[in-house]
């Protein structure tokens, strides 16, 4: 990266993550308080509050031209004015909750709607993925990633999609050897990045796919609605992460 402005950026990026990644394995073991939001299922706990007020408060004290959009406490900014930061503070908060495994921390950066860099930490296995939608890194490592056939792969799917055939992914599903489902979408981007999975198909919000979109970028993905048409970053929308070659021929059976 030769922009010297951005290169300050990531690296206060890849900092306060991997901070925030240790501040929650410190209190993993500490008496959650746990409260529900829009569902039963949909839960948020005092970490993911602490961890996404902590991030804003070192973005604000560093950079205070910057904006924020983030996931809890209704925290809106318009990706398409001015620099924004993208916050997921605990990514797959359930199974952060149940299994203590299986969720990420989450940042991204853009300038005027252009992904400029993203960052996903896999907290329990202590793996930074980021790039800046050039090249992307798993911790020092530079990722080459070679996309197998479909035919030849496994889909990760939310699993609401795909036990009611949303968009025809149970359909799509039948050429492929399978489909897993994680729980969070920041793991299901390092499965792609790790070549684990061909694609990544689910409902989401902006703060799950803004950094994953970053990173999977190198490799020829796109991430898209169903129809092929790009995200809004406002509210959630059903999607895929996919391969672009094979943009043309999943947007016309895939439809909401």
């Amino acid at each position: 990266m030769t922009d010297n402005r951005l290169n300050i950026k990531l690296e206060f990026a890849k900092e306060v993550v991997k901070d925030a990644g240790a501040y929650i394995k410190a209190h993993m073991t500490d008496t959650l308080e746990i409260s529900e939001k829009t569902h039963f299922d949909d839960l948020v706990t005092n970490l993911d509050r602490e961890v996404q007020d902590t991030l804003i408060t070192k973005i604000q004290e560093l950079f205070p031209g910057d904006h924020i959009l983030a996931e809890e406490n209704n925290v809106r900014h318009d990706i398409n004015d001015g620099n924004v930061w993208v916050i997921d503070p605990i990514d797959g908060t359930t199974n952060f909750i149940v299994q203590k495994d299986n969720f990420a921390v989450m940042l991204a950066y853009y300038e005027s709607g252009i992904g400029k860099l993203g960052l996903i930490l896999d907290v329990m296995k202590d793996t930074l993925y980021w790039g800046d939608g050039s090249t992307t890194y798993k911790n020092d490592e530079l990722i080459r990633l070679s996309v197998a056939p479909l035919a030849q792969s496994l889909i990760g799917v939310s699993t609401y999609m795909y036990r009611t055939n949303a968009g025809g992914l149970l359909d799509l599903s039948h050429q492929s050897l399978g489909v897993r489902a994680i729980g969070s979408a920041g793991i299901e981007y390092t499965n792609i990045l790790d070549g684990k999975i061909w694609g990544y198909f689910s409902n989401l919000s902006p703060w799950d796919y803004a950094a994953g979109a970053i990173l999977i970028a190198p490799f020829g993905y796109v991430t898209v609605q169903l129809d092929g048409s790009p995200m809004s970053f406002d509210g959630r929308q059903m999607m895929m992460s996919i391969p672009k070659q094979q943009l043309e021929k999943l947007s016309r059976p895939i439809k909401n």
